[in-house]
């Protein structure tokens, strides 16, 4: 009875149990190749049409701010005499006078300001300026925070406790008038330091410049110290944090192979955001007469000069102004596009 339903109903024969041949396991056997985290990420961020367009438009900005100033027939410090306030594309009377001899002058492309400076490269001087401060306060909040959130979280208790509560501390108190103190409290030492040997930088940037990086790192992390605590919590009771406890790993092993790696898109996203931020708070520094130092430019302190001949001279103001939107929307994009790429948790 079994080998008639077997033979009747299943059709089966007694080759059907030889074993497989070679050609019938390798159609079996999906290959795939083996990539580590980082290839895995970026081969995901090649297929992102919005945020590779997003990094195309930022990569174009920093060959703008920092390799087109570099052939700039003009310097965004030199006041041409008789060439204040051109509109774009015009010529004073003495560079016209040039021409009708057979000179060839460059074009003022984005014409001049009040003092005849070109607009062109003092936009993009202002753009480099802008820039450094966004990535290099990003960079200072990403270290100081993933790490200070990271160590407060996996340690838990009292530790954490204590640790936050500082935090909390930080959190009142106000980075505008922490900036004012620090530039008066950091001006005589400053100005001692720069006329040291291979401190000249120090007049470059400027004190106010200086106070604000020293305040990012004093401050501006703690938004990302929460963020990073509260990922960590929640990780550090998954299996494979276990498993690397009891295979004798360390704690900060845990915390740099472990942890960090599985919040790196939430750091990746709060960094990009954090720079926008970083600059928009250079950009009303600039305003109140605590940014860069002149002569040199930031967006933000040429759109503040700019607001006060706004209706004659419109484009003083809307070239930094879309600039700034630019860097603003494609970093936003590109953070999102990284976040999707590399975060662990939206793998398919």
């Amino acid at each position: 009875m079994s080998k008639h339903i077997i033979s009747g109903h299943l059709n089966l024969s007694p080759e059907d149990f030889l074993p497989a041949s070679k050609e019938e396991k390798e159609s079996l056997v999906v290959m795939r190749q083996s990539v580590s985290f980082w290839q895995d990420g970026f081969r995901r961020l090649l297929k992102n049409k919005v945020a590779l367009a997003s990094l195309t438009v930022f990569f174009v900005i920093l060959i703008l701010a920092f390799i087109v100033p570099i052939f700039y027939p003009y310097n965004y410090a030199i006041q041409l005499k008789g060439s204040e306030r051109l509109m774009p594309m015009q010529y004073s009377a003495g560079e016209l006078a040039r021409i009708a001899a057979g000179e060839k002058v460059f074009p003022h492309i984005l014409g001049t300001d009040s003092l005849g400076r070109d607009y062109a490269i003092r936009v993009m001087m202002g753009a480099r300026i802008s820039l450094i401060v966004g990535l290099l306060a990003s960079f200072i909040v990403l270290i100081i925070g993933s790490i200070y959130g990271s160590v407060a979280a996996f340690t838990g208790g009292w530790v954490d406790l204590i640790m936050m509560r500082i935090v909390d501390i930080i959190y009142t108190v106000p980075d505008i008038l922490l900036i004012i103190l620090l530039t008066f409290a950091l001006k005589k030492p400053m100005k001692l330091l720069a006329s040291a040997p291979g401190f000249g930088w120090i007049n470059v940037l400027g004190i106010n410049l200086i106070s604000i990086f020293i305040v990012f790192a004093l401050l501006y992390w703690v938004g990302m110290a929460r963020i990073v605590r509260g990922q960590i919590l929640v990780l550090k009771e998954q299996e494979y944090v276990t498993a690397a406890r009891a295979l004798g790993a360390k704690s900060g092993q845990i915390i740099r192979k472990h942890l960090l790696t599985n919040t790196i898109g939430t750091l990746i996203v709060t960094t990009t955001l954090q720079i926008p931020s970083a600059i928009f708070t250079e950009s009303y520094l600039s305003f109140l007469g605590l940014g860069v130092a002149v002569p040199m430019p930031s967006l933000g302190s040429l759109a503040s000069d700019a607001i006060t001949g706004l209706q004659s001279y419109p484009h003083l103001l809307f070239a930094p102004a879309i600039l700034i939107s630019l860097i603003i929307l494609s970093l936003n994009l590109l953070g999102d596009g990284l976040r999707d790429a590399f975060d662990p948790k939206l793998k398919n």
